[in-house]
């Protein structure tokens, strides 16, 4: 069975769309995607250099904006910090006084918690809303 060059190129992007499916790397698409530049390519009568060439220019462009565009957008919240893992998250909590450690004690559903706030942030008592839970501790952010 002798296959000629855009059957293996399309053989090639099938493969690694399959690979993405089963790895969830969004960047082996991106690469499928250089492959099946290089099927068109082959369709195009380019040499098999050329066909490499523009494989390899679409797959690395495509994975080189696929990163940047990821890079661009704002990380996820925690799942310390995520309302729908912790129902915690976005209560109110009212602080008597702060401690010299910068931790405070307060009293929350029925249990006694320690209370952080954040770096840069002077302690100020009265009403908090819980930001995050980090370990055991609440971190708070003032009214």
């Amino acid at each position: 069975m002798n296959l000629d060059a855009p059957t293996l190129w399309w053989l090639m992007a099938g493969a690694a769309v399959v690979a993405e499916l089963l790895t969830g790397t969004f960047y082996l698409l991106m690469l499928a995607i250089g492959l099946a530049a290089g099927a068109l390519a082959a369709h195009a009568g380019l040499g098999i250099t050329g066909q490499i060439l523009v494989s390899a220019l679409v797959g690395a462009g495509t994975v080189f904006a696929a990163y940047l565009r990821r890079r661009s957008r704002p990380g996820e919240p925690s799942a310390r910090a995520d309302r729908s893992v912790n129902l915690d998250v976005g209560e109110t909590i009212y602080i008597d006084a702060w401690q010299a450690d910068g931790t405070a004690i307060v009293k929350y559903r029925g249990a006694q918690w320690t209370a952080i706030h954040r770096p840069g942030i002077t302690p100020s008592t009265g009403a908090h809303r819980v930001a995050e839970l980090i370990g055991n501790r609440l971190l708070v952010d003032p009214l």
